[in-house]
């Protein structure tokens, strides 16, 4: 069974409004990796709509201001994604099928398939699948930043129990970010299970 795996940028007081934190070239390297090391990318609608068509456009123009973008452009563009929304009515690129509902059904049709690790960005939708109990690893890169406003990870959410994480590695990079890698020690049964939505 192949691991459903989130990956996300933070500030250091937990912020995670893209639009806030720092993206250089050891951080896109990274991403770019994750993504690498995965089969399938795992997206709601807004955060498609973030990427899409923004990256495949730099992919196919190789126009970005640095290497790392580009590269990060034409892993992101290449790789097959799933993105659950009831709302987006196609999709704009070659590699990606959208998912209507049954949520937790579909990703746990996705985890028995062989294949690579799944790679799962953004907020609602994670919120929503770490909620399930289906989310395996994290990969939480924190920048030294401090913002002190914006939307915190998780700040909606209503988790009932407290998840155990346990630290599998650190990287730390030259702009003093760092990149936490955890394995979720949760064990959640099918009863405890909430029922899923997409948006």
């Amino acid at each position: 069974m192949r691991k459903l795996i989130y990956g996300i940028n933070l500030t250091a007081d937990g912020c995670c409004d893209h639009t806030k934190g720092m993206a250089d070239e050891e951080i896109h390297d990274y991403f770019t990796n994750l993504i690498r090391d995965s089969g399938l990318l795992i997206y709601g609608r807004k955060t498609y709509q973030l990427m899409v068509p923004f990256w495949p456009a730099l992919a196919k123009s190789q126009s970005a201001p640095t290497k790392a973008m580009n590269e990060f452009a034409r892993v992101f563009d290449s790789t097959p994604k799933v993105v659950f929304s009831r709302t987006v009515a196609e999709a704009e690129d070659k590699n990606t099928r959208i998912v209507r509902s049954g949520l937790r059904e579909e990703i746990m049709r996705l985890k028995a398939e062989s294949g690579k690790d799944m790679l799962l960005g953004g907020v609602d939708l994670s919120s929503q699948l770490v909620r399930l109990g289906l989310v395996d690893e994290y990969f939480f890169v924190i920048q030294p930043i401090i913002v002190g406003k914006g939307r915190r990870l998780f700040d909606t959410s209503a988790f009932q129990e407290k998840l155990q994480l346990k630290l599998v590695d650190t990287k730390n990079f030259k702009s003093g970010s760092i990149a936490l890698h955890y394995r979720s020690t949760a064990a959640h049964s099918s009863e405890s299970l909430a029922t899923g939505q997409v948006s």
